[in-house]
């Protein structure tokens, strides 16, 4: 993505009956790293008892858990998180698993998504007598999990539903059962699969891929599956008047190898760039992506088109968070140190640029200066989603509404402010089409400012 890009939320994993299912769950965040990069835990259990092991920590999956951080982590359950912040502050005491202690009983909860009456139910839960001991959100599913326990899970996950209002994937591990549910409203992707008799739960299905588990499903908006050592179940506790599935996932955020939504993210993308071109075809020379993320809608361009494929620029893979820029100034360094244009392919041609989203406008602006310096005759610039006018309020990192360059720029101005000879963006309609989804399914708040849900 282009632009300072919009950050990937968090992935959840759970697993129950694994022997190793510490090392199960670290494999599964693994493949989740692309959707949080600022710290992760895993919380472990034997069925029956009430001792969690549990290790979290700000960095990197593969740099986090050792093989001696894993052995400390004992017990055929398991949940794992991979965060970036949505909620609450940076620090580290807010990474989660979170274990949460209600009247002495013990739960560990991990969640992606985000709560917009969070500060109503913090209020709630004190008045009930409840500690909450972070800042972040996703605290209060533990708390009121325990005060609705003695209900039964069914019923209490169905109390849970009816005091959270916002986005949540949710997995709980308590000493009796693995818990896994989304919103009634089905914003966050959620998957389950079976390794031999152990079940697996996650994000997305490149997760279960990783671990050769068999693919089993997604659970439903609303729905809970309940795992234990009587089985698994799966039961509809919640019901909404529609469905709000994040387009944003497959647009961007999913691993292109995953099925999301019940869709091939791949195959989406490539059909979104089909879209772009079937929508404003142009001629030109040459399609090249920004790597990686606008590789597969560059594809769909290019097989639609006709037009002739290429890499134009390479992406160095190897690039760190942070990197020491030289003390006499390099034009366009950081996006240089990522992005490097293959000069012969791109003298004297007319491109068509790709990439899947566009947010502030100021790194595509410097790839479109790479290119024109590169000696690129023309640069026609085309997004495979419709333009971000509106902040997100369900799990994603979105820049301030006077950050979205769409929200106070019109196309033209915007093809301009990048130096770019033309400008497009795929279609609201022309999205849905190409994901074969109904508008009363998705949301589309960051790209119309007309939310699912009230927002406060």
């Amino acid at each position: 993505m282009t632009d300072g890009r919009l950050r990937e939320k968090c992935a959840v994993v759970g697993v129950w009956g694994h022997p190793e299912a510490s090392n199960i769950a670290y494999l599964g965040l693994y493949a989740l790293q692309h959707r949080g990069q600022e710290g992760a835990g895993i919380a472990s259990l034997r069925p029956q008892e009430d001792r969690f092991g549990l290790y979290k920590r700000k960095g990197l999956v593969a740099d986090i858990f050792t093989k001696d951080v894993l052995e400390k982590l004992p017990g055929t359950c398991a949940i794992g998180h991979t965060r970036y912040s949505t909620s609450g502050s940076k620090e580290a005491e807010n990474l989660q698993p979170l274990l949460v202690d209600h009247e002495g009983y013990s739960i560990a909860v991990a969640h992606n998504g985000n709560l917009v009456n969070y500060p109503e139910l913090a209020e709630l839960l004190a008045r009930k007598g409840a500690h909450l001991s972070n800042s972040v959100d996703s605290e209060v599913f533990g708390h009121f999990y325990g005060l609705y326990k003695g209900l039964g899970a069914k019923e209490a996950i169905a109390r849970v539903m009816t005091e959270v209002r916002g986005a949540y994937s949710v997995v709980l591990l308590t000493p009796d059962r693995l818990l896994a549910f989304r919103d009634p409203l089905g914003f966050r992707p959620l998957c389950f699969g079976k390794v031999k008799d152990a079940v697996v739960v996650a994000s997305e299905s490149c997760a279960l891929d990783l671990i050769e588990a068999e693919y089993l499903g997604e659970l439903n908006p609303g729905e809970l599956l309940e795992v234990s050592e009587a089985g698994l179940v799966r039961t509809q506790v919640a019901q909404a008047p529609r469905q709000a599935a994040c387009i944003f996932e497959l647009v961007y955020f999913s691993r292109p190898d995953s099925t999301v939504f019940h869709r091939n993210v791949y195959e989406t993308r490539k059909a979104f760039g089909e879209g772009l071109f079937k929508e404003d075809p142009i001629e030109a020379d040459m399609v090249i992506p920004v790597p990686d993320s606008g590789v597969p809608a560059a594809i769909g361009y290019h097989q639609a088109s006709g037009i002739p494929f290429e890499m134009g620029l390479i992406r160095n893979h190897y690039v760190g968070r942070t990197f020491i820029e030289p003390r006499q100034s390099i034009r366009s360094f950081g996006v240089k140190i990522k992005l490097n244009p293959v000069r012969h392919l791109i003298e004297g041609k007319r491109l068509v640029l790709v990439d899947d989203s566009l947010v502030r406008g100021t790194t595509l602006k410097k790839i479109v200066g790479l290119l024109r310096g590169c000696g690129a005759k023309e640069v026609h610039v085309r997004i495979s989603s419709p333009p971000i006018v509106s902040s997100c309020y369900f799990g994603i990192d979105t820049p301030s509404q006077e950050e979205l360059l769409a929200s106070r720029l019109e196309t033209q101005e915007i093809s301009r402010f990048v130096g770019a000879d033309s400008l497009r963006y795929l279609s609201v309609q022309g999205m849905l089409g190409a994901a074969g989804m109904e508008k009363s399914k998705v949301c589309l708040g960051c790209f119309t400012g007309s939310y699912p849900i009230a927002t406060r």
